[in-house]
């Protein structure tokens, strides 16, 4: 099983679910966007060097499909940034909102990225810990690929989403691996 976070860093959150996973003994992998590295770029290297993986979740986090926005400048500025910072050559992508087309797909492939979707949507950014509890609780299986989200939305319930997965996942004898193991 896999613990992916979307949308950070974010002061007071991404802090939060650093200490749940080190207390739990997880890595995770956290599909950041790249102005808020710009903006944060104390809370990426702090995942970074706490042994997590940084993908991309775009620069802006902007929907690829919308013909106004160039899936390649949000992509390669991302990749751009977190080379330029932290010298890592990004190799997992999540597009915001899930919507991504051929188009993105090339793009991926010609970066030699992979294109990292979830099995298990909790809807953390609800805000309502029993909807997460029941997505769990109704979609947990082995190997899950599952999201929350390092934002203000799911913010009030991240602590107690992270501590009801991980029972959860003990409870069916599942267990966490690292981003690079699973998607390999």
């Amino acid at each position: 099983m896999l613990l992916t976070f979307d949308d950070g860093p974010v002061p007071g959150l991404t802090e939060k679910i650093l200490q749940k996973l080190d207390d739990n003994k997880i890595k995770g992998l956290f599909f950041c966007v790249g102005s808020n590295i710009r903006k944060y770029p104390h809370l990426a290297e702090k995942i970074i060097k706490e042994g997590h993986t940084i993908g991309c979740h775009t620069y802006n986090h902007t929907n690829l499909t919308s013909p106004d926005f160039n899936p390649i400048v949000e992509i390669d500025g991302f990749n751009r940034l977190v080379d330029d910072k932290f010298g890592i050559d990004v190799r997992f992508f999540r597009p915001p909102h899930g919507r991504f087309n051929l188009y993105t797909n090339k793009i991926l492939k010609e970066r030699n990225m992979v294109n990292v979707m979830w099995s298990l949507l909790t809807y953390d950014f609800k805000g309502d810990l029993s909807r997460v509890k029941m997505s769990v609780s109704w979609c947990l299986r082995n190997n899950s690929i599952i999201v929350l989200h390092d934002n203000l939305k799911s913010g009030d319930i991240l602590s107690e989403s992270i501590d009801y997965i991980v029972k959860e996942a003990a409870g069916k004898g599942f267990s966490f691996g690292e981003p690079v193991e699973c998607l390999n």
